[in-house]
């Protein structure tokens, strides 16, 4: 089995090419609207903690919606292709960045907060030079779990017609071809492993850099 598909591979590497591009595409542009929309959100909700309740059990609640059944729901409504897709993406993805960006933000400790305003900081700067750079580690990991998720189920794109690696998978399944369905698995879950292993090396550089972790480590160890 894994000779073949191996061998499936440096048959129709072009194929594999083509749909691994139009998967990372898939997954660039639901990243993009989901971080955008996500910290937008997550920002007002600090601002309004009823309107905050609300829309952490909304977007809880798409969430708990399988996605076969969401992508479902899309296509008769915005019909077949990337449009569908994408809204089901960014739905799947709005929970990890919008609750991680208003967990970071809420949690900020209020005494810092107060001596900026008595320092005369506007709201503004309040926002984007003491907050939300406090707030940064814990938005960046909801971030990676988001980009994470959406490269996983990117793979159900192509069952509406978007694209993607999920067209080999599917390919596979309607032709009872096992080693067309493995190799598409395997992209997704590699594109997946490398995008976390190097979110992970980015977010280890983010909390030393902006929460000081290891920084007392490396002090002990090297007095040591």
């Amino acid at each position: 089995m894994i000779l073949r598909i191996i061998q499936l591979y440096r048959d129709r590497s072009d194929f594999f090419i083509e749909l691994l591009i139009q998967h990372i595409y898939i997954t660039f542009l639901a990243v993009s609207v989901i971080t955008f929309l996500g910290l937008a959100l997550g920002v007002f909700m600090t601002k309004n903690r009823r309107l905050a309740g609300i829309l952490l059990r909304v977007t809880s609640f798409l969430y708990t919606i399988p996605s076969i059944a969401l992508f479902g729901i899309l296509v008769s409504i915005t019909g077949i292709g990337l449009k569908s897709a994408l809204i089901a993406l960014i739905l799947y993805g709005l929970l990890p960045m919008i609750r991680n960006t208003y967990t970071g933000l809420i949690e900020v400790d209020p005494e810092i907060t107060e001596a900026a305003e008595g320092m005369g900081s506007t709201p503004a700067q309040l926002m984007f030079r003491i907050q939300l750079p406090l707030a940064f580690p814990v938005i960046f990991s909801g971030f990676r779990t988001m980009v994470v998720m959406t490269i996983a189920l990117g793979g159900i794109a192509s069952f509406i017609g978007a694209g993607g690696m999920g067209r080999a998978i599917w390919r596979g399944i309607s032709t009872n071809y096992p080693e067309m369905t493995i190799a598409g698995s395997l992209l997704i879950a590699a594109l997946a492993i490398v995008a976390d292993s190097v979110l992970e090396w980015i977010e280890k550089i983010v909390r030393t850099h902006y929460l000081g972790e290891g920084g007392a480590h490396e002090k002990t160890t090297k007095a040591a």
